[in-house]
């Protein structure tokens, strides 16, 4: 009697048993997450492995800010539960960035002296991490006067200031406009390219959400699909938007691309 394999993403949908030689970053093992009678995530297992850039889709309402939140440890699990590997140092840049009434370079300071970093030498590296991000320029303008796109790339300049191992992004380019859009996507890619606090061994780790399919291709190596908290679909970009999905994912992409 022949056994009929399962469909590849049925299978990348399941827990992860093959045995790699890098432990994960994050393993997440049945996890879920209710906010009362709202069930946000329910039965995840994903491995996050370092260097790894995962886009995660799906409808709004799929639990993708739920689990972003999960993997910085803003949010508990209330089922199964995640490990983490050593102690990554973690930063998140959400989609509508929130910014002081002060100076851009106080802005990104201030995430620097709460960490323990001394005020003078907190605004030195601020100062650095804002020509990062090309906003150079508006070190001592006020952030509330800022546009859209560079307030968002100033809450990049707060990230890499931090040297993270793990950089998470919440819909990043959702509410810029299309030219704003490519420079905090340049952005991604550069950050990608970069290193942590580890050193030039240990690559940086990008976990984005976005309903932007072509940046999901651009940028991601890795895609989970994600429905009523749960994981449909993991598979590697090229297979997602070339090989058979779920019906769900697939009228997705299909809606999205159109």
């Amino acid at each position: 009697m022949s056994v009929v394999p399962a469909p590849a993403w049925r299978r990348a949908a399941q827990p992860q048993d093959v045995q790699t030689l890098e432990p994960p970053l994050f393993a997440l093992r049945d996890l879920g997450v209710r906010y009362g009678a709202v069930q946000a995530l329910a039965g995840v297992n994903l491995r996050v492995l370092p260097g790894e850039r995962v886009a995660l889709v799906g409808a709004n309402g799929s639990g993708k800010s739920t689990l972003l939140r999960v993997l910085h440890g803003l949010v508990r699990p209330s089922a199964g539960q995640m490990r983490r590997d050593g102690t990554p140092r973690v930063a998140m840049v959400f989609q509508r960035p929130f910014v002081l009434r002060a100076s851009a370079v106080s802005n990104v300071a201030l995430g620097l002296w709460l960490r323990g970093v001394r005020w003078k030498q907190a605004r030195a590296q601020a100062a650095a991490a804002l020509q990062r991000v090309g906003l150079q320029d508006v070190v001592r303008r006020n952030a509330r006067t800022l546009s859209g796109g560079q307030q968002q790339r100033l809450a990049f300049a707060g990230a890499w200031a931090l040297r993270p191992d793990v950089l998470l992004l919440d819909e990043p380019t959702a509410s810029l406009d299309p030219h704003a859009k490519r420079e905090v996507e340049a952005l991604m890619a550069d950050f990608a390219a970069s290193h942590g606090s580890a050193g030039p061994a240990q690559p940086l780790t990008m976990v984005f959400s976005s309903h932007n399919l072509g940046q999901v291709k651009r940028l991601a190596s890795r895609v989970v699909y994600l429905e009523h908290g749960r994981v449909l679909a993991d598979l590697p970009v090229h297979d997602f938007f070339n090989g058979p999905l779920p019906e769900a994912a697939r009228l997705f992409v299909k809606g999205e691309m159109t």
